[in-house]
């Protein structure tokens, strides 16, 4: 897996030895940030498996009320009773860090705090069927609102989840598997090379010793 084109320089080793060491200590932050994201997600997951549990059955019984209503009063007197709703509910959405991922935080608050506002109807022509109805549906507004921060919470944190084990297995299985082959090589080649040198330097060490020996051996003796 080495790759030939690298330049066997000591150089480029000790720059590929720091990139190694930079990518497996990445390696270790994010593995550690998608166990903590898959942590954090099945919390959510779980959450929302019971608001949503909790969300259906607080409709159903609000549709409920409303069928008995519309059975026990005549629809014009339904119509006006609801046509103008007397309490406001104002909106906020915020945003909360969790593990790099911004998930939204709805805040909200009524235009009043009494609690028979939600009623926009007077109660002599009116059943008590639809007072449940109405009564149920302002009870479950809270849990609808979290609702809708874990579904769109469980979302993005699946799609960072997602990325951040792409980035992981890169990471595993490509890079850190390549710059090890890449030392490898380099090492490799650096060795061979001082091998080579030092194979040179012998032979030269041994030619001038050699004609040093012959050298000697030519010079005439003095008489």
């Amino acid at each position: 897996m080495a790759a030939t084109h690298v330049n066997p320089t000591r150089m480029e080793l000790t720059r590929l030895k720091k990139k190694l060491i930079t990518a497996v200590r990445g390696h270790k932050l994010l593995k550690d940030k998608r166990d903590e994201l898959m942590r954090q997600f099945l919390d959510l997951v779980r959450e929302n498996k019971a608001l949503r549990e909790k969300v259906e059955a607080g409709i159903a019984a609000a549709n409920q009320n409303f069928v008995l209503a519309r059975a026990g009063m005549q629809d014009q007197v339904l119509d006006v009773a609801l046509m103008t709703p007397k309490q406001e509910v104002f909106l906020e959405c915020g945003n909360r860090n969790v593990m790099s991922v911004e998930i939204p935080v709805f805040t909200y608050q009524t235009r009043t705090s009494d609690a028979n506002d939600i009623y926009s109807y007077g109660f002599a022509f009116t059943s008590s069927d639809l007072d449940a109805a109405v009564k149920s549906l302002a009870d479950l507004l809270p849990e609808m609102l979290r609702l809708a921060e874990c579904e769109k919470s469980c979302q993005l944190m699946a799609a960072e989840i997602e990325k951040t084990r792409r980035r992981v297995n890169a990471l595993e299985h490509v890079m850190i598997p390549q710059m090890q082959a890449n030392i490898k090589y380099i090492t490799m080649k650096l060795d061979e090379n001082e091998r080579s040198t030092q194979i040179r330097l012998m032979k030269v060490k041994d030619m001038m010793l050699e004609e040093a020996h012959h050298y000697s051996e030519h010079i005439p003796e003095p008489a």
